[in-house]
């Protein structure tokens, strides 16, 4: 036999068997009586037999309805109870976001962020996935991230790129010893906290032609980032030259600290070169501008509180 009841239908039958009576049935479903008596048809038709006796006064179960009714009312009973907890769980899913970031952003970014978040969202989970840019975007398009962070990805079909916001490059060195400490201050870091743009100021400037014979350190040449720099580095000679190298950006900047040579980063390691005390000098702004990306899924919906969250985490960027 094939049966397809609808969960309309079986709610209107215990409506009915309660009530005893198809017109307050009705009223209370907020459909006619006609349209009512119509459903329940169906559904006898669909069981393939009679499950109300009518009088002109009275409804009442058939021995068919009394043996059907604790199995309408256990389905409705679960249908109820799985919708609600489907509920909860699309809210708890609606109120947290999973975010994938590159390491340098997750250890000098992101915590001032996630601060200032916080205060304006304290109803939203944050979750994160700190990995290199390929497996973020595999993340990404795999569905399991709701958006990643990063200054690099690589443009596919199945990802959407958007700028967040342009970046420049510095020239790090190890700071003399003795020299005072010029890079910050307690009000940026205070303004960063409380989300609010940070007004660093972009410090002393050099040329990449002052830099022809600086001894560099730098990292792997199938890092993106490094590769931008390397087309950079093409104007004075020096891209693609054999240097020391390291895989991460913390690491590069603390060879530089201690004295190992000097290195090229993005302007928005700026929390990173203050914590290890280096000399930040900037360099001419790059053409075409360098961009940090956000990416989503294509076709995607976009999570909720994703734009308060990137608007704040721009804000906690050093300009």
């Amino acid at each position: 036999m094939n049966i397809n009841l609808s969960f309309r239908q079986l709610k209107a039958f215990l409506l009915v068997a309660r009530l005893g009576s198809f017109t307050r049935a009705a009223e209370q479903m907020h459909v006619t009586q006609a349209g009512l008596s119509i459903m329940m048809r169906e559904l006898e038709t669909q069981l393939d037999t009679r499950l109300f006796d009518r009088t002109t006064r009275f409804v009442t179960l058939t021995g068919a309805g009394e043996q059907f009714l604790p199995v309408a009312k256990r389905v409705v009973q679960e249908l109820e109870e799985s919708a609600q907890q489907l509920g909860h769980l699309s809210a708890q899913t609606r109120r947290t976001l999973r975010i994938g970031v590159t390491p340098l952003v997750s250890t000098n970014i992101l915590p001032q962020a996630c601060q200032a978040f916080r205060q304006l969202r304290a109803d939203v989970t944050l979750k994160f996935v700190d990995a290199d840019p390929m497996h973020v975007q595999q993340l990404v398009e795999a569905g399991e991230l709701d958006f990643g962070l990063g200054a690099f990805f690589k443009s596919v079909s199945g990802v959407e790129l958007t700028p967040l916001f342009e970046y420049g490059l510095m020239w790090i060195t190890a700071k003399p010893d003795g020299a005072p400490d010029t890079t910050g201050t307690q009000e940026d870091e205070d303004a960063i906290r409380v989300g609010k743009k940070a007004k660093r100021s972009r410090g002393p400037r050099t040329t990449w032609a002052a830099i022809a014979d600086a001894p560099l350190i730098s990292l792997p040449p199938d890092n993106q980032v490094q590769q931008a720099i390397e087309t950079r580095l093409a104007a004075i000679g020096r891209d693609h030259e054999e240097r020391q190298t390291f895989r991460n950006f913390e690491t590069l900047i603390a060879m530089v600290a201690a004295g190992m040579g000097t290195a090229i980063v993005p302007s928005y390691a700026q929390s990173a070169c203050v914590r290890y005390g280096v000399t930040m000098t900037r360099l001419p702004d790059s053409q075409p501008p360098l961009s940090f990306y956000c990416i989503t899924k294509r076709g995607r919906a976009q999570a909720e509180a994703m734009e308060s969250f990137l608007n704040v985490f721009t804000a906690s960027v050093p300009s």
